[in-house]
């Protein structure tokens, strides 16, 4: 896999809306601000590319601007890494634009960047996997550089904090804390803390004991969801069909799979629904283990524990769950393709090499 360089003081980073455009409606005019000023504290410079800012209509309606802003964002040397606006749901409308672009596929595995993002990222970021690039399932701009509180949640910083030169992290450790979802995001709530509770649980070991490893691969349990069977719209699955993005079962084999939930909370039956779809790829017989994020809110939290060992129904497949990624509150980042070892007798997750180009773990 290529490797983007960490982020040094005075690089510029992009913020992109490749999914959804609300960061241009004016009901997020006082997140931009948020945002722009943390990432400014942290001695980077955000550059919001021409269509981040159209609104949702505008960007709905025009994928080949969306695609146009990351295209630019790789052909622009200066630009070191990008930051995803927000997820959505028809990010695999910009692929053409994308994948059929020589140019494009050529300013990515030669000047790789830093690129980050969850939700309906699960798309873009299997996209760069194609194209052998390593990129974050982590921390978005709307969802966590804007946070309305006081500050970042801790937790969510510190994962920021990782892509910058001297800060990499090699193992990730459990949030002592969880937040839930805002039912309010106007400017009334702004420097209004997030309800915080301790998390008593940590990793769970669902099954299997010692350790297993292998590079890092998965997203949203949606979005692979969809890639497969058109139910958000038909045409994916062609799209998924022409271009390769839901991963062959050989580029599954001994690949530690990640898989989290959406906001819409779904039912146990339509997550084992999924789980299923997912299951008859044949994924399930191949992957050296499952790393499962923690629900937001913590809906089903337990019944979704025996949803997934029902649907897997393979004792041997190690399974350790409630982890800090997707889109419940706060967040890691996993690196796509990057050997990771999970150690289930320490509830550990650590990497064994770096995520970077320049910074070698130990």
């Amino acid at each position: 896999m290529i490797k983007p360089d960490a982020l040094k003081k005075g690089d510029k980073v992009a913020i992109l809306s490749l999914s959804s455009g609300m960061l241009g409606e004016e009901c997020c005019s006082h997140q931009i601000d948020i945002g722009k000023n943390r990432l400014e504290k942290l001695g980077l410079k955000p550059v919001f590319m021409p269509n981040a800012l159209k609104g949702i209509d505008y960007l709905k309606a025009h994928p080949e601007a969306r695609a146009k802003d990351l295209k630019d964002a790789f052909q622009d040397s200066t630009i070191k890494g990008i930051f995803c606006a927000i997820g959505g749901e028809d990010t695999y409308r910009l692929v053409p634009y994308l994948l059929d672009d020589k140019e494009f596929i050529q300013n990515v595995q030669k000047t790789p960047k830093l690129f980050t993002g969850f939700s309906d990222t699960t798309i873009n970021h299997l996209m760069f996997y194609q194209l052998g690039m390593v990129s974050f399932y982590g921390p978005n701009f709307i969802n966590d550089l804007a946070e309305l509180g006081v500050e970042m949640l801790p937790y969510t910083e510190n994962t920021v904090n990782s892509y910058c030169e001297g800060c990499e992290q090699q193992e990730i450790q459990s949030s002592h804390h969880w937040y839930e979802e805002r039912t309010d995001f106007s400017k009334q709530s702004i420097g209004v803390d997030r309800i915080q509770h301790l998390d008593k649980r940590g990793y769970e070991v669902l099954q299997g004991t010692g350790s297993f490893s292998g590079p890092l691969l998965g997203g949203c349990l949606e979005s692979l969801y969809h890639l497969l069977s058109g139910e958000g719209s038909k045409d994916e699955v062609e799209m998924n069909q022409k271009y390769s993005l839901y991963p062959s079962l050989e580029q599954w084999r001994g690949k530690i799979l990640f898989l989290e939930t959406s906001e819409e909370k779904p039912t146990t039956k339509r997550l084992e629904q999924m789980l299923r779809a997912l299951k008859q790829t044949g994924l399930f017989s191949v992957v050296s283990g499952l790393l499962i994020g923690k629900p937001q809110d913590e809906r089903y939290y337990e019944s979704y524990k025996d949803s997934y060992k029902k649907v897997v129904s393979n004792e041997t497949l190690p399974m350790l769950y409630n982890i800090n990624f997707g889109h419940a509150y706060p967040r890691c980042a996993l690196p796509y393709g990057i050997d990771t070892t999970v150690d289930l007798s320490k509830k550990t997750i650590g990497f064994n090499e770096s995520y970077f180009q320049k910074n070698a773990v130990g």
